[in-house]
């Protein structure tokens, strides 16, 4: 049985979920104003088939406009729903309700887009033993919201930010010489943090196998140099020790031939980057 993934701290959550009501309720919610406040029901549809994410936006977006909002959720984050299935009822307050039902949609719709696309791809690599990582290319202010929904949908994170690993690039190596002088300075700066090294060429492979780091980013590779990549880095005297990753122009016309050229990771700035909303609505009244 599969873990579920755990969600950002709640303070990173509330956060979140407090610049969201900022900018939609600001000074007060003129429209919900002209509904009696009176005790209510509402239902969560989701109408397409989706992977679902971002629960805790949407109860937190709820709780901080009526505290005693009661949630019950049908469903959990990293479930694959049909569509036309009921997510959640809530009981509350009218006003609380339709005035956090478009800051909560926001998040869910957001994150589950997420989560369902991760999927496809995660599907995509089944039974190929390589894994489907996100990028740094996420929603400005919502990059660990996203990272939870590509978890949820089956993929894991690459680096959080540009603090909890080393990755060495092009300009890292013309600024040190060689990618070998480059790979030597960075373990003596920041000897506890992993490292990533992008190599560009098979020549720069070797260089990356022979000094060591936690994973390789073979770039831009047509399909013989990946194949001579995976080889290598699988032969005496590497023996797999440090695995391989891909990233750039994969699509799901290209994913399947390259995971199984034997990449151990497939990077996709797609999975955060290019979002479509999972279609979702709220109704006041009782689920059909």
């Amino acid at each position: 049985m599969s873990t579920r993934p755990m969600p950002p701290p709640a303070e990173v959550i509330a956060s979140d979920v407090a610049r969201a009501l900022a900018e939609d309720v600001g000074s007060g919610d003129v429209t919900a104003a002209l509904l009696p406040d009176t005790a209510d029901i509402a239902y969560l549809l989701c109408k397409e088939e989706a992977v679902i994410a971002g629960g805790p936006w949407f109860d937190a977006c709820h709780r901080a406009l009526d505290p005693d909002v009661r949630i019950d959720w049908r469903v959990q984050d990293g479930d694959r729903v049909p569509a036309g299935t009921v997510l959640a009822t809530l009981t509350g307050h009218t006003r609380a309700l339709v005035t956090a039902e478009r800051a909560s949609l926001n998040f869910l719709q957001t994150l589950s887009g997420t989560a369902t696309v991760t999927a496809a791809y995660v599907d995509a690599v089944r039974g190929t033993g390589c894994t489907i990582l996100d990028t740094r290319k996420t929603l400005p202010g919502l990059r660990l919201a996203q990272k939870y929904a590509v978890r949820c949908g089956g993929g894991q994170n690459h680096r959080i930010g540009l603090y909890d690993a080393v990755m060495l690039k092009e300009n890292h190596v013309r600024a040190a010489g060689s990618l070998t002088a480059a790979i030597r300075a960075a373990r003596d700066a920041q000897p506890s943090l992993p490292l990533i090294v992008e190599v560009e060429t098979l020549a720069q492979l070797d260089e990356a196998l022979a000094e060591g780091c936690e994973r390789i980013l073979v770039d831009d590779f047509d399909a013989d140099a990946r194949r001579e990549a995976v080889r290598r880095a699988k032969a005496a005297p590497y023996a797999g020790r440090i695995p391989l990753e891909v990233s750039g122009g994969v699509d799901m016309t290209t994913l399947h031939g390259i995971a199984a050229d034997g990449v151990d990771f497939v990077s996709i700035g797609g999975l955060t980057k290019h979002v479509r909303a999972v279609d979702l609505s709220m109704k006041l009244g009782p689920a059909p």
